[in-house]
């Protein structure tokens, strides 16, 4: 394996281009890249929101591997191409395997193939379950700083799924100058509770002393929460009483699926993309079906980035992220760039062979 400069980074045409190269970064690399660094990655996430906002982007929808045998279980492809001074175009393998955590594995494992946008050969495979958490709770710190500008800063919390994602979110809260007086805590796994109140009682990621309060039951939690942030596996709605929602809070419905078409129809909504949202049965698609319409949705987190959307303060505030491939791109495009700055990008000899047309 040898260190070499970035492919992706030549301005070569393809008639002149050099012998393609290939890296493989591990998780650990991508870890080390992005760690401490929430406050880049959210300006990142940004900035790709306003180049797709702008159409600078290809965004297909999700494509879904679904098992007659496990029908808990998923694969999804996430193919993209971003332009800007991105200039990549790549693909997310993510799986979704909810039986892993009794086993002892993460739900969620990943890869994302990064492609040279002059070429179109790949360039890089990156180890991917951290690159996605990091961009879901990178859009999350976006939406939830964006939504609230108009708005009393929340200053009391509450998680509903305490895995991964959530603790992610958590640390780019904390990273991007968020505290908490409160936290609320509910989950259907003691072991999942157990775990995050641990992490939360360390200090998190940030030394801010946070009450920490374990919620027997969605209502409570809601009801003492201005900021409610939805990270479960959950397949259908389980939260259907829009009388919880009665303060107005603040709710990011990362896991998309948690709550009733009747407590959208009562709320703000604030999607990524309404195209990649409404599909799936997700709580907007959900919603859409029932009316018949799409009047319920309010705009995008870019609308209200340009200003073309206000977020109302007499109603909760509803963000739903289908989550977009672009972000994975722009978040992997931005390790594999920092892995090669730092000397470490360990090249794949001879990874692509036989590249002469006629032998």
């Amino acid at each position: 394996m040898t260190a070499l400069p970035s492919p992706s980074a030549r301005t070569d045409t393809p008639r002149s281009a050099p012998m393609p190269t290939f890296a493989v970064i591990s998780g650990a690399q991508v870890q080390r890249a992005l760690d401490g660094r929430e406050k880049q990655v959210v300006e990142l996430v940004e900035a790709t929101y306003r180049l797709h906002g702008a159409g600078d982007s290809v965004n297909p929808p999700s494509y879904f591997l679904r098992f007659p045998d496990r029908p808990t279980a998923r694969i999804i492809a996430l193919p993209a191409s971003i332009g800007g001074s991105l200039r990549v175009d790549g693909l997310k393998w993510i799986s979704s395997f909810p039986a892993n955590v009794t086993a002892g594995l993460p739900r969620a494992s990943a890869v994302l193939v990064l492609n040279d946008h002059d070429t179109g050969y790949p360039f890089a495979c990156l180890e991917s379950s951290i690159i996605s958490a990091t961009r879901t709770a990178a859009s999350a710190a976006l939406a939830a700083d964006w939504l609230s500008r108009n708005r009393p800063r929340p200053t009391r919390i509450g998680f509903v799924g305490t895995g991964l994602i959530a603790r992610y979110i958590h640390t780019f809260l904390a990273g991007t100058g968020w505290t908490f007086d409160t936290v609320g805590v509910h989950d259907l796994s003691a072991d999942s509770t157990a775990g995050f109140c641990g992490y939360l009682r360390q200090g998190g990621s940030h030394k801010h002393a946070e009450q920490v309060t374990v919620h027997d039951s969605p209502e409570k939690l809601i009801r003492a929460s201005d900021l409610v942030v939805f990270a479960t596996v959950a397949g259908e709605p389980h939260v259907t009483d829009p009388a919880w929602f009665a303060h107005n809070p603040l709710v990011l419905h990362v896991s998309l699926r948690d709550l009733a078409p009747e407590i959208l129809l009562a709320s703000a909504n604030i999607v990524d993309d309404v195209e990649h949202c409404l599909k799936a049965n997700t709580s907007p698609h959900l919603a859409e079906q029932l009316t018949g319409s799409r009047d319920f949705l309010d705009g995008t987190l870019h609308d209200v980035m340009t200003g073309r959307v206000t977020p109302p303060t007499d109603r909760p505030v509803i963000f739903s992220p289908f989550g977009l491939g672009v972000l994975d791109l722009a978040v992997g495009k931005y390790v594999h760039d920092e892995v090669a700055r730092t000397g470490d990008l360990r090249l794949i000899d001879d990874f692509f062979h036989d590249l002469r047309r006629y032998g």
